[in-house]
Order: structure tokens, then C-alpha cells, then sequence
């Protein structure tokens, strides 16, 4: 906002504006209505300049090619923010899930007074149950063949991906709460993956998640 701003001489020169005879330079604008933003200077390092707000304005009312530049630019990136919190909030559940999943194998599949060392091997067993149902692989496996990445297999998952396994983990808790031996699980849960992505990655109504 601009208190000082000498809104009456604004409407005189607005009115102005359509007359053939109607001249108005940089300096003369600033002078006139005490406006914010743009200045003129004149010499060997002079010239105009202007804030990019104001910049951007003159620019798309001179050039119709950039304005539709400004917009498609402005789209692509809203486009990209979107799938990035999608991608962001499947990540979240996906880890909150995984925390109930762990809470059941400590309830059901960890005996009393076992090591930590102990209870690293099954939790590791159980994350690989879910890796081998939905990538084929455990953790490890998929280390060695990309040596190359940073991370762990489910940073490189789709929002799909990442999606059934949020729900796999739910249910594998239940599964574990159920005493299904782990083998039976695992053939289990691969059917749910399958069953689960072929309704995702076939359901052209959900483009949020391609």
C-alpha cells in the first residue's frame, strides 16, 4: 500500500489517456501521483526500472506471447506443487502406517525379553515381507542391484505404489493379530498388491495419482 499516493491526479491522467495528444513519461507518472515501485534516471547509467510485480504487468500488456508464457509457467508449477504434496502426504501415511505395523509384530511376533539385535531381525523380516509382496525384492536385494541410488526402494515408489503399500501395512497387522504364519501373509498380501495396483494404474479417473 502507498498512503501517499495522489489518487485525484491518478483520475486526471486515466481520463487523459485515450487523447491523441496525451504524453505521460516515467518520471512524470512518479512525480505526479507519489507512486511506489518504478523509478527513472537519466545519464550514461541510467534508464527505468521497476518493480518485478510492475515489470511483469508492462511486459504481458506489450507482449501476448509472454503473458500466455507467465501462465503456462504459473500452471506447470501448481501442477508440480500438487503432485509434490501428493506424493509428500502418501509418504507420511505410508510411515505413520508402518509405525502401527511395527507396534503389532512387537505385540504378537517378538517374545519376552528379547535383544534389541533380535527384535532388528524381525522387523527387518517383516519390512521385507511387504518389499517382496509389492517390488518382488527385499531391501537388501534392491541395494545391491542400484548401487548408484541414495535411499531405501520406497523412496523410488510411485503414489500408487505407495498407496498400496499403506494399506498392505494395515493389513498385515492384522494378519499378525490374527497369528497367519508369515508365509501365508506374504502370498496374501502379493495377491492384494496385484489385485490393488491393477485398479490403480487402471482407473483413468485418478489422475491425482499417475
Amino acid at each position: 500500500m502507498n498512503p501517499n499516493f495522489n489518487s485525484p491526479e491518478f483520475e486526471g491522467i486515466k481520463n487523459a489517456a485515450g487523447l491523441n495528444r496525451f504524453i505521460l513519461s516515467v518520471k512524470q507518472w512518479v512525480e505526479k501521483t507519489n507512486s511506489r515501485g518504478i523509478i527513472a534516471k537519466a545519464g550514461r547509467y541510467g534508464g527505468t526500472y521497476a518493480h518485478k510485480d510492475i515489470a511483469f504487468e508492462f511486459a504481458t500488456w506489450v507482449s501476448p506471447q509472454f503473458k500466455l508464457y507467465l501462465i503456462q509457467e504459473f500452471e506447470r508449477m501448481k501442477t508440480d506443487e500438487q503432485k509434490l504434496l501428493g506424493w509428500s502426504a502418501k509418504r507420511e501415511l505410508s510411515k505413520i502406517n508402518y509405525r502401527i505395523h511395527t507396534d503389532a509384530i512387537k505385540q504378537n511376533l517378538i517374545p519376552e525379553e528379547v535383544t534389541a539385535a533380535q527384535a532388528s531381525i524381525i522387523y527387518a523380516e517383516e519390512a521385507d515381507v511387504l518389499n517382496v509382496a509389492m517390488f518382488g525384492q527385499t531391501a537388501k536385494q534392491w541395494r545391491e542391484a542400484h548401487p548408484e541410488l541414495k535411499g531405501n526402494i520406497r523412496d523410488y515408489a510411485s503414489i500408487n505404489e505407495l498407496i498400496c503399500l499403506a494399506n498392505m501395512e494395515n493389513i498385515n497387522a492384522v494378519l499378525i493379530d490374527e497369528g497367519v504364519p508369515q508365509g501365508d501373509r506374504l502370498v496374501r498380501l502379493n495377491q492384494i498388491a496385484i489385485n490393488q495396483m491393477r485398479v490403480l494404474e487402471n482407473d483413468d479417473n485418478r489422475n491425482l495419482l499417475k
